[in-house]
């Protein structure tokens, strides 16, 4: 059994000849150039040569790539990495006893396993790769890897099914961690905000009464959420102005009488933020002729609604439900 424990793979990489470095390279997790780096710097190239002008890397060569991957993963320097990881026997050699440093498991379908240094449970084989990215703290890799999945999925399952689930991770392992790994949750949020200004198609022209707001309520700075809301409803040609952390309730006020919109989303992470009032506050603004006069439809979101139901204020449970909220109101 290799490193990895994966002897189907190892398989087919036989099977197949090899594989390319763009292949290694979405395996690991990790950029190409990442790949081509370690094999300039430390020999850890494909030990085979093919016929060509590419070369081709066999189950052995990924195997010491995914035993580079695990050791710096945990801390150590790229250097001492690679000494490790060329010094070990080949895919069938077991850690040596003084490194006591975790080993990265299979590649994982969903419904398995993957460990990456982050608990991350049953998940999608994608969460593994984004992971070992934010751990390594690698920014090329980890914007190519969200890229990808956003535009193979979608936005609403690639943030439910990879990118949540990822970041609940970092959390956790913070939260035990004492301040350790602070710096993987917060450039891993960073490189998912700018993934998802990079996905969003351009502004769709807002006709009246058909864009919608979305603001996080006073006291409140946790806007990530809302910034995936607001590209999944540019995905879909909807209207949104985003107004961000914290708006002061004068100013939220002001945005919605501007702008007459259709829905009102307002994002609260904690119950202390939840302001119910605030929410009937906004639901009952009117605009309009008289006699045809219109409100919002407000949309409670977030944990820190939980509990505080507002009276005609749907409280979706999650992205998909607060799209699909929107679209049916706005498209009315």
């Amino acid at each position: 059994m290799g490193v990895n424990g994966n002897d189907v793979d190892q398989t087919e990489v036989r099977r197949e000849g090899g594989l390319t470095t763009g292949e290694v390279a979405r395996r690991l997790g990790v950029a190409p150039t990442t790949v081509r780096s370690w094999d300039r710097r430390y020999g850890l190239g494909p030990t085979a040569h093919t016929g060509g002008r590419h070369r081709r890397w066999t189950a052995e060569d990924l195997a010491r790539l995914e035993r580079m991957c695990a050791l710096t993963a945990t801390g150590v320097p790229p250097a001492e990495a690679a000494r490790l990881a060329l010094g070990e026997a080949g895919p069938d050699a077991a850690p040596r006893k003084e490194e006591a440093l975790p080993v990265p498991q299979p590649a994982t379908r969903l419904g398995r396993r993957a460990g990456t240094g982050l608990r991350l449970g049953d998940v999608r084989q994608e969460c593994r790769g984004v992971a070992r990215a934010a751990l390594r703290l690698d920014a090329a890799a980890l914007d190519e890897l969200l890229r990808a999945v956003i535009e193979e999925h979608g936005l609403v399952t690639a943030w439910t099914e990879v990118i949540m689930p990822t970041l609940q991770a970092a959390g956790r392992k913070w939260e035990i961690s004492g301040e350790r790994y602070v710096e993987v949750e917060h450039f891993l949020s960073w490189h998912v905000s700018g993934a998802l200004r990079r996905h969003a198609p351009p502004r769709a022209a807002a006709r009246s009464g058909a864009t919608t707001v979305l603001a996080c309520v006073p006291g409140e700075n946790h806007t990530l959420p809302l910034e995936v809301l607001a590209a999944a409803l540019a995905e879909r040609g909807l209207p949104v102005r985003m107004f961000g952390g914290a708006l002061p309730v004068e100013s939220l006020v002001t945005a919605v009488r501007r702008t007459g919109p259709a829905a009102v989303g307002l994002w609260a992470q904690s119950r202390t933020t939840a302001s119910r009032p605030l929410a009937q506050h906004v639901a009952a603004i009117e605009w309009g002729v008289r006699g045809a006069r219109r409100r919002p439809l407000v949309l409670t979101l977030g944990p820190g609604w939980a509990g505080q139901t507002v009276s005609g204020s749907p409280h979706p449970p999650g992205l998909a439900e607060a799209v699909a909220a929107v679209e049916s109101v706005v498209l009315r």
